[in-house]
């Protein structure tokens, strides 16, 4: 493995450690890259490695020397799509469809087209809908706790998921730094 490819894999672990261990659904990341094409090799090499263990890493947004990564493991998303509640809500948002692929497509289109995160974008990183809802009625301002993200509700179960998070990054730093890859660190779906 060159340089490069440990630098970039080690940005995937610092952000993407709960998804990966299976414990979230997905996770986003912009990462710096000097060439487009170092930037797709990197993101095909993370899906050739991740690809069997459910998980798929997706571009879903560049800029000059930046790109917005998306990394998920798609049997969880599909799960929270298919939540008829969910269902409703991404539609007034424009989603046509609760198929992953077809909504993900939906949502690099929102990406690009606004030039800023649309607020429902929580959801493809398995927020909970309460917390989305509550983030876009308050302007994101009267939450009762922040962590991963902005809560509007149940904030005591919602700091145990941030100490989950924060523990699972922790130890997927020090499993890094012991010699472990990628694929050894992330957990089959």
């Amino acid at each position: 493995m060159c340089i490069r490819d440990r630098f970039m894999d080690h940005y995937l672990i610092e952000h993407c450690a709960p998804t990966l261990a299976s414990i979230k659904t997905a996770n986003l990341f912009r990462v710096s890259f000097d060439t487009q094409k170092n930037l797709f090799d990197a993101v095909r090499r993370w899906n050739n490695t991740l690809r069997d263990k459910g998980v798929l890493c997706f571009c879903l947004c560049l800029h000059e020397h930046t790109a917005l990564i998306y990394v998920v493991r798609m049997s969880r998303l599909q799960n929270d799509l298919s939540d008829p509640a969910v269902g409703e809500f991404l539609s007034s948002f424009g989603y046509t469809s609760q198929n992953a692929i077809d909504a993900l497509l939906i949502l690099r289109q929102h990406l690009m087209q606004s030039g800023t995160f649309p607020h429902e974008i929580g959801i493809f990183l398995g927020y909970p809908l309460a917390d989305v809802k509550g983030f876009i009625i308050n302007h994101g301002h009267n939450c009762l706790c922040c962590g991963d993200w902005k809560v509007y509700s149940d904030p005591e179960n919602a700091v145990k998921t941030f100490r989950r998070y924060c523990k699972c990054k922790q130890i997927y730093r020090k499993m890094w730094e012991q010699g472990k890859d990628l694929r050894q660190l992330t957990v089959s779906a």
